[in-house]
């Protein structure tokens, strides 16, 4: 049971950064080079949402019982 509250804990925060890196996109036509935005993102703790969820999401996976 604690293993599928880690899976959906790690989702969400993955959806939460993924989404917050999708809308910083944004930037970009306002005449924001890649390489600001980059920097931009990385001085932003939001965006560590998303690497963090994957990582738990995959702890989860990995410790999830087998019982075949």
């Amino acid at each position: 049971m604690f293993s599928i509250f880690l899976f959906l804990l790690g989702f969400g925060l993955a959806v939460t950064g993924g989404v917050t890196l999708i809308a910083y996109t944004n930037f970009l036509p306002a005449g924001l080079s890649w390489g600001d935005y980059l920097v931009f993102i990385m001085a932003r703790p939001e965006c560590y949402f998303l690497p963090i969820g994957f990582v738990i999401m995959a702890v989860a996976l990995y410790s999830y019982p087998n019982n075949s």
